[in-house]
């Protein structure tokens, strides 16, 4: 790994944030990490393949470095995003089974926490703070689409089958609702993929973060079935066959975003 986080800047107005699809783990964090751990079977796999060339002169950015490591869609201080149900930390202590991934008395202190806040977490929300910024000076606005995915069963997290699309506009908070309606339209005229505005999933915290929609900066964040596009078993394969489907919805969603008149405030 060069660095924790890569940057694909582009001119357009839109931002694609990929805050779980590495899988680097540094040495030291790995050697604490029991089997299930190592696995690092909550991998949002291959979304940057998947959103590939979708949409030309898009900012991308990545992570590179594992949720396992420090979970980039967490709040710095650590607060439950979901208050009452199950769900991970931001240096998580169990996976989506519910089960722990750490050897027994390996897990992270307070220093360790911080010490991977300033190394992984910060670089990552300084390149989308900035991003951001910038692409507001030249358009005077900005989106933010925030790339997820996920099993599509996880009894801990969730009951039954989630939606193919699930997505997150923490509860219209995040973004204008022009914006959510375009989302919105796109997903229910297509018949292949199901779809849920706000459902179990209605962001995390960089779209609650940078969804600021009074300062022209609007976030989105939309969370995929892995069934619509791989395997959901070990190795976690990507499936083109399957892939071929979801993609032009997704393109459509991109281009959907790009052309919403947007209210401007001033």
């Amino acid at each position: 790994m060069n660095g924790p986080v890569t940057l694909e800047r582009g001119n357009l107005p839109l931002v694609l944030s990929i805050p779980h699809s590495g899988t680097y783990v540094p040495d030291d964090i790995s050697d604490k990490l029991n089997s299930a751990g190592r696995s690092l079977a909550d991998t949002d796999w291959h979304i940057p393949r998947l959103y590939d060339g979708l949409i030309e002169d898009v900012t991308i950015i990545q992570a590179h470095f594992h949720r396992y490591v420090i979970d980039a869609n967490r709040p710095p201080d650590g607060q439950s995003l979901y208050p009452g149900q199950n769900t991970t930390g931001l240096c998580p202590l169990i996976n989506f089974e519910g089960t722990r991934i750490y050897n027994p008395g390996q897990e992270p202190d307070a220093a360790e926490i911080e010490f991977r806040r300033q190394v992984f977490h910060k670089p990552y929300h300084d390149l989308i703070a900035q991003e951001l910024e910038r692409l507001t000076a030249l358009h005077g606005y900005a989106i933010l689409y925030d790339c997820h995915s996920i099993k599509s069963e996880v009894s801990f997290l969730f009951e039954g089958k989630l939606p193919d699309l699930n997505i997150g506009t923490f509860g219209g908070r995040s973004c204008s609702d022009a914006l959510s309606e375009a989302v919105e339209t796109v997903c229910e005229s297509q018949t292949e993929f199901t779809s849920v505005l706000n459902g179990r999933f209605k962001g995390g915290w960089t779209t609650r973060n940078y969804g600021r929609p009074e300062d022209n900066i609007h976030a989105i964040q939309m969370e995929l079935c892995q069934s619509s596009y791989m395997d959901e078993v070990a190795p976690w394969t990507y499936k083109e066959d399957k892939a071929s489907l979801i993609r032009p919805v997704l393109k459509n969603l991109l281009e959907a975003i790009i052309e919403t008149e947007l209210p401007f405030n001033s």
